[in-house]
């Protein structure tokens, strides 16, 4: 891990680092949507339009490219030559295996026993070796460790790590670009580094916008963290597997205390009504962590006013397409939906 502050100077200069090798994603509109919140909430939003940010499209499929990509940038020849090492559900996986092949670092990646199937065989593509062990991340982590002892692995954590939040500030950056009078955004959490990169990002250029995050009940470790000021070790359970984390970050936990309005649960069933008005209604296909804020938005969980203007962070679409049917199923209805 390195020392490198979280700042919106250091996000910004990360970025450039980046430079082409991530996508700017596109900011997509939807008057649908704005319909459905105004039904939901009795807001009205300006411009009769919701932004969606659309991370599902970056590399990989959701936002973690940024991340990985800074973090492998910022091993040292030795670290490189000798490989890195992670642990995953599968997205920060995907990103770092498909960042350690652009630099030419070996990966490994350990994945718990039930991850889905198509994030493990994108690991493997990706030309990482994945190590299937334990029910869930958490359990893994142990068997990480002694992995990266065993074989002199550099640790790039999915989550908490400077340099993850810096790359994944890079998207906040974007947002502010594309949406200059931009009021709210609402975005999924598992372990923070997404909401730890983008709300310093945009709090720290401008402060006026409210920021959102959104957990699944069930994998409510920033939850939990929040209510006793530090990490709290959870058993996440929940459809929404991007969002399992075992704990929140110490870093992103700091920025949320800092900069977040507030942190919002919502059920499985809900999460996925977010899925299905992505397909059904956008034709954009997200995972269930990818459609999470979207579900709360659209559900009449964040208190917005008919004056703001929203952005909602679609985080990830790798969704098993084998079970996308099963997931439509299961779907709560949307208030006003018919």
């Amino acid at each position: 891990m390195s020392d490198t502050p979280v700042t919106v100077a250091a996000i910004r200069e990360t970025r450039g680092l980046l430079g082409d090798r991530i996508h700017h994603t596109p900011m997509l509109s939807s008057a649908t949507a704005a319909r459905f919140v105004e039904g939901a909430t009795g807001a009205a939003l300006a411009d009769g339009r919701l932004y969606l940010k659309a991370e599902h499209l970056q590399k990989t499929g959701s936002f973690k490219v940024r991340a990985a990509l800074a973090r492998i940038s910022s091993l040292t020849a030795d670290e490189r030559a000798r490989g890195a090492i992670t642990i995953s559900a599968g997205n920060a996986g995907q990103a770092y295996a498909w960042a350690g092949a652009q630099a030419g670092v070996p990966v490994t990646v350990v994945m718990p026993l039930g991850a889905v199937a198509s994030k493990v065989a994108a690991c493997r593509g990706y030309g990482a070796e994945v190590v299937l062990h334990g029910t869930y991340v958490g359990e893994s982590l142990a068997h990480l460790d002694a992995l990266r002892r065993e074989r002199g692995l550099t640790l790039v954590h999915p989550y908490d790590d400077p340099e993850v939040l810096l790359g994944n500030g890079s998207c906040g950056l974007e947002i502010l670009e594309d949406l200059p009078d931009l009021d709210v955004v609402v975005l999924g959490i598992g372990g923070g580094g997404l909401i730890g990169g983008v709300a310093t990002a945009i709090k720290e250029s401008r402060p006026s916008v409210r920021i959102y995050g959104v957990e699944p009940v069930g994998s409510e470790a920033m939850t939990e963290g929040l209510a006793a000021g530090k990490p709290v070790p959870v058993s996440p359970v929940s459809i929404a597997d991007g969002l399992g984390a075992p704990s929140a970050g110490h870093l992103a936990l700091g920025v949320v205390q800092r900069y977040v309005e507030e942190v919002v649960l919502i059920d499985d069933p809900t999460i996925l009504a977010g899925l299905r008005f992505g397909v059904e209604r956008l034709k954009q296909v997200l995972e269930p962590a990818g459609a999470a804020a979207l579900a709360a938005v659209l559900t009449g969980a964040i208190p917005l006013r008919s004056s703001d203007r929203v952005c909602v962070i679609l985080s990830g679409g790798n969704v098993a397409v084998e079970r996308l049917g099963e997931l439509l199923a299961a779907a709560a209805p949307i208030p006003g939906q018919a």
